[in-house]
C-alpha cells in the first residue's frame, strides 16, 4: 500500500510534465514506472517468502519445544507416581534425584546455546550498524525501501532478543526452583537413609533377642516334659503301693515323705517354668506382632 501510494503520488505530481510529451515519450516513462512496480512486488514477494519460512521455523521450534515439554512432565509424573507408590524405596528417590541432575544440564545447555545465540545477534546487529555507518561515511545513501527492512530486521532481532532474555531469565528461575527441590529430595533421602539404617539394626536386635527366647522356650520344654515324666513315674508308684510289714512300712513311709517333698519342689519347678514359658511366649507373640 506504501508503494502504490507513493508510485500514486508520482502519477499525480508528474501529470503535469506528461501534457507536453510525446506519446513514444509517454510509453517509454510508462514502461519504467511497470518495470519499478514489479522490482518491488518481486521484492515484496521475497520478503515475504521470508517472513513466512522464519514464521515456520518459530512454529516448528514450538512444537518441538512443547514436545519436550510434555515429554518432561510425563517422565516426572511416572517417576513421582512411582515414589508415592513404594514410600521410602531409595532406588526411586535415587532415579528421581538422576532425572532432576540431567534436567538441569540439559537447562544448563540450553542456556549456554541462548546466551551464544544472543551474543551472535548482537555481533550481527553491531556489524549490520557498523556497516550503515560506514556507507553514511563514504556517501552513499540506501533507498527508503532497504532502509524499511532494515529497520524492521532490526526491531525483529531486538523482538527475539528480548524474547531469548525472557526465556533465559526463566530458565534461570526454573532452575533455583529446581535446585531447591533437589536439595529437599536430598534431605528426605538422607533423612530416609537414616532411618533405614536405624530399622535394620533395631531389626537386627530383635532376631537376636527372638532367637535367644526360642532357645529359652526350648530348654523349658525340654525341662517340662522330663518333670512330666517323672511326675508319672511317682504318681504311677503311688497307685500300685501295696501293705508292707511294719518296718518296711516305716521304710516307704519316709521314702513316700521325701518323694512328696521331692515331688511338691518339682511341681514348683513345673509351676515356675510353666510360668517363664508363657512369659516368654508373650513376649514371642509381642515380637512377632512388632515385626508385622
Amino acid at each position: 500500500l506504501q508503494t502504490r501510494g507513493r508510485y500514486k503520488s508520482k502519477l499525480h505530481g508528474a501529470t503535469d510534465c506528461l501534457v507536453g510529451l510525446t506519446v513514444e515519450q509517454k510509453c517509454e516513462l510508462a514502461q519504467r514506472e511497470l518495470t519499478e512496480m514489479e522490482n518491488d512486488i518481486q521484492s515484496m514477494k521475497e520478503d515475504s517468502e521470508q517472513t513466512m519460512e522464519k514464521l515456520k521455523a518459530v512454529t516448528e521450534e514450538a512444537d518441538a519445544w512443547w514436545t519436550d515439554v510434555k515429554k518432561a512432565i510425563s517422565d516426572f509424573e511416572n517417576i513421582t507416581s512411582t515414589i508415592s507408590c513404594k514410600r521410602g524405596s531409595v532406588i526411586a528417590s535415587e532415579k528421581l534425584l538422576r532425572y532432576m541432575e540431567e534436567k538441569n544440564c540439559q537447562r544448563d545447555l540450553l542456556r549456554e546455546k541462548l546466551l551464544l545465540k544472543n551474543f551472535l545477534l548482537k555481533s550481527y546487529k553491531k556489524k549490520l550498524l557498523q556497516q550503515l555507518r560506514q556507507k553514511e561515511q563514504v556517501g552513499e545513501t540506501l533507498c527508503e525501501v532497504r532502509l524499511q527492512q532494515l529497520q524492521v530486521r532490526n526491531a525483529q532481532y531486538q523482538e527475539k532478543i528480548d524474547e531469548k532474555n525472557q526465556e533465559l531469565l526463566k530458565l534461570k528461575i526454573t532452575l533455583g526452583k529446581t535446585v531447591q527441590v533437589l536439595n529437599f529430595y536430598k534431605r528426605k533421602l538422607r533423612d530416609a537413609m537414616e532411618t533405614s539404617t536405624s530399622l535394620s539394626k533395631n531389626i537386627s536386635q530383635r532376631k537376636e533377642l527372638l532367637e535367644k527366647i526360642e532357645r529359652e522356650a526350648a530348654l523349658v520344654e525340654e525341662q517340662q516334659a522330663e518333670v512330666e515324666s517323672v511326675n508319672c513315674q511317682l504318681q504311677k508308684q503311688l497307685s500300685d503301693y501295696s501293705v508292707p510289714p511294719v518296718l518296711s512300712y516305716v521304710q516307704k513311709k519316709m521314702d513316700v515323705t521325701d518323694l512328696k517333698s521331692s515331688l511338691k519342689a518339682w511341681a514348683r519347678k513345673v509351676t515356675v517354668a510353666e510360668m517363664s514359658l508363657q512369659s516368654y511366649r508373650r513376649a514371642w507373640n509381642q515380637v512377632r506382632m512388632y515385626d508385622n
